[in-house]
């Protein structure tokens, strides 16, 4: 059996007091039950989703957003800011 040491906000410390004290359970007992608890959670909770996969739902189309082909981005460009500033 191991020892920890857990530094806990003011919060926390009145969520565990008042728990032992109506409980009547040891603070370790508390404490474990809250792991194995976050646990079950932990394991039905959906999967992290990587930024990639979030990216490949968004079916932005051929292009995406672009206003034009990469190779013609300079001339792009200069329409886009002429286009902003009435030129």
């Amino acid at each position: 059996m191991a020892t920890r040491t857990v530094r806990l906000d003011a919060e926390a410390e009145h969520v565990l007091a008042a728990l032992t004290k109506s409980t009547g359970l040891s603070i370790s007992e508390i404490l474990k039950r809250g792991l194995i608890a976050y646990k079950e959670h932990a394991q039905n909770a959906p999967a992290q989703r990587a930024p990639f996969d979030v990216f490949r739902q968004l079916d932005l189309g051929p292009g995406g957003y672009a206003r034009s082909a990469a190779k013609d981005a300079k001339v792009a460009v200069r329409t886009a800011i002429a286009r902003k500033h009435g030129k």
